[in-house]
């Protein structure tokens, strides 16, 4: 406990140093120097730390009482992909996400057969990097049961998820786990915020969630799932979009 403690005070610190550049969002962020360096020193601390507590420790959840009025979105809020648009336009009736790379049997499952599924609510808190929080009551499948269906290889280490949503240099969005998280019994692929269908500018129809993470890691708008050995010959290299532009591939809190 007292490694995490540490591992908040260092990130409050040193968002703490620029407020301005905190409300201007992860991208801002990203186009300092500094930022990418000092984060990255606070998540390789937060990464020892929950390795040396536990693999499968628990976030914290919340009451009814606890959730915010308002689950705030950031980064992307409105992809503008022909593909994306062609499943607003209908209500995703014709929305499924591809499960594939190392695996013994690729999937195809629609919202319909993701919601068949055994599913899960959980009330967590949302962390951003920029230095704000909000929790909200999510419910989705876990992510351990759709890999269980897909089988990984013994040659997958990673998992990484593919969305519809570009960045302003044009490239896809794209996140990945490690199996520990991607196994945890609070990782979601979530459809429904706060009782209700999730919104647009939260990532709908699915996103990840990733409680024990910064919410940078928690992609929106999924469209495949892929099991790898390395990131190696992935956009950048670094896991991530925003690993790529610098930040730590691990974000624990």
């Amino acid at each position: 406990m007292k490694l995490i403690n540490r591992r908040r005070r260092f990130l409050r610190d040193a968002l703490a140093l620029t407020g301005a550049v905190a409300l201007g969002g992860c991208d801002k962020l990203s186009e300092t120097d500094w930022a990418p360096k000092i984060l990255g020193g606070a998540t390789a601390l937060s990464h020892a730390a929950q390795g040396a507590l536990s693999r499968n420790a628990m976030a914290r959840e919340y009451t009814e009482a606890d959730i915010s009025p308002v689950f705030r979105p950031n980064g992307s809020t409105d992809p503008q992909s022909a593909e994306y648009r062609a499943l607003v336009a209908n209500g995703f009736r014709d929305y499924r996400l591809a499960i594939g790379g190392l695996v013994a049997h690729p999937l195809s499952l629609s919202l319909e057969q993701l919601r068949a599924l055994p599913n899960r609510t959980q009330i967590t808190r949302h962390d951003c990097v920029e230095g704000w929080s909000v929790i909200g009551k999510w419910t989705g499948v876990q992510l351990s049961r759709v890999l269980d269906l897909a089988q990984p290889t013994k040659a997958a280490r990673y998992v990484v998820f593919r969305c519809y949503d570009a960045m302003d240099d044009g490239s896809e969005y794209y996140e990945s786990l490690g199996f520990d998280d991607a196994y945890h019994p609070q990782t979601l692929l979530a459809w429904e915020l706060n009782g209700k269908t999730l919104p647009i500018p939260n990532g709908a129809p699915l996103r990840l969630r990733v409680p024990r993470q910064l919410g940078y890691k928690m992609a929106k708008y999924l469209r495949r799932i892929d099991l790898v050995a390395s990131f190696k010959d992935i956009e950048g290299g670094a896991g991530g979009y925003w690993e790529d532009q610098g930040y730590q591939w691990y974000a624990g809190i």
